[in-house]
């Protein structure tokens, strides 16, 4: 499978050739405030099936795990194209508003649901996680 989309601008284009390892909601303080008060939707793909071309901004947070948490976004027009953990820089976790419209993914867990505000609603079919789940298992070698 591949995916593709751009930034809100169109300064930032990116092209993943590979599956997702696995997709999340995520409703951390930190994925709050850089999503105006809502949840980051993102897909976890290994970072070498991902190509970004354009410049890009980042900034970046110490986790409660201790991890350095660094977002990657325009900086001409502030759309956030991916995260990427200092204990997993073998992947990128792209956010969903990056890829196309018809990308076809959605959230298979809700993770940080311990830092949700009281009025967040939780599709009751996803599993949750009240804080950060294990890593993804890794993709088969092909």
């Amino acid at each position: 499978m591949s995916y593709s989309g751009e930034c809100a601008c169109g300064s930032v284009r990116l092209k993943v050739s590979g599956d997702p390892l696995g997709t999340r909601q995520c409703w951390c303080r930190q994925c709050q405030k850089i999503a105006a008060g809502g949840p980051t939707h993102n897909a976890i793909f290994k970072a070498e099936d991902v190509e970004i071309t354009g410049v890009l901004a980042e900034n970046g947070w110490t986790a409660a795990s201790g991890n350095t948490l660094t977002f990657h976004f325009c900086p001409s027009c502030g759309t956030q194209v991916f995260g990427q953990s200092s204990a997993r820089m073998h992947l990128k976790t792209v956010r969903f508003g990056m890829l196309g419209a018809d990308s076809g993914l959605a959230p298979q867990m809700i993770i940080w649901t311990d830092d949700a505000p009281a009025w967040a609603q939780f599709d009751p079919a996803l599993e949750r996680w009240p804080q950060q789940p294990p890593a993804p298992p890794p993709a088969d070698a092909d």
